[in-house]
């Protein structure tokens, strides 16, 4: 697969804001985990906003446990604290990589589905979304179509097999957000490049609008 130009990241994120009204839900729910940051419950909550509409096709009906993200987010407090603000390019591989791989599987878990015939299931398309609304400008989101695109397929893999793939997912978007910088204004756009970069992604390879 062949990196974006600056260009293309502009033409989807274009794409992206003519042709997607749940993004309205992505500011609600970024609002109030910013807004109660330090408030686990009330996070959970911001964080179910997001989920439970941009990953609604998963759950169809079933539920995670919000009792059991708060106790995740909780229990990861000041893990998560230490990459609230931080840039994806400060990525480090010596502290950041074995951190990453935890913070997807204790996400991973906390939105499991708790009830019904598909008891059990995980999803690493929560997981992702839920370490982006907590840490905006570092965490990438992904799905199963733009993972594929990036070599980098989760399905069918165990737990933590899905941690060191969304990892490589991770080094890849944070080449390409490198290359980005000095070309995207993100803050004239008012958004983070991780955010950009699935505004593109989910233009070209999740609706083919480009």
């Amino acid at each position: 697969m062949q990196d974006p130009s600056p260009e293309d990241i502009i033409a989807g994120h274009q794409a992206f804001r003519q042709n997607e009204p749940r993004d309205a839900m992505y500011r609600t729910a970024a609002f109030l985990v910013n807004h109660f940051w330090g408030q686990p419950a009330e996070m959970a909550n911001g964080l179910g906003v997001l989920l439970l509409t941009w990953n609604g096709a998963f759950y169809r009906g079933d539920v995670f446990s919000l009792d059991r993200l708060e106790q995740c987010i909780s229990a990861n407090m000041e893990l998560l604290k230490q990459y609230r603000n931080k840039e994806i390019s400060s990525y480090e591989t010596s502290r950041d990589g074995d951190n990453i791989k935890h913070l997807f599987i204790e996400l991973l878990e906390a939105t499991r589905i708790v009830s019904g015939k598909r008891n059990g299931y995980r999803s690493a398309v929560s997981a992702a979304k839920a370490l982006h609304l907590l840490a905006p400008n570092f965490f990438p989101l992904w799905d199963m179509k733009i993972a594929v695109k990036y070599e980098c397929d989760y399905q069918t893999k165990p737990v933590a097999v899905q941690a060191e793939v969304y990892l490589l997912f991770f080094l890849k978007a944070k080449a390409l957000a490198e290359k980005l910088q000095g070309f995207v204004n993100t803050q004239e756009l008012g958004i983070t490049l991780p955010k950009l970069i699935d505004e593109y992604n989910y233009a070209k390879y999740t609706k083919e609008w480009l």
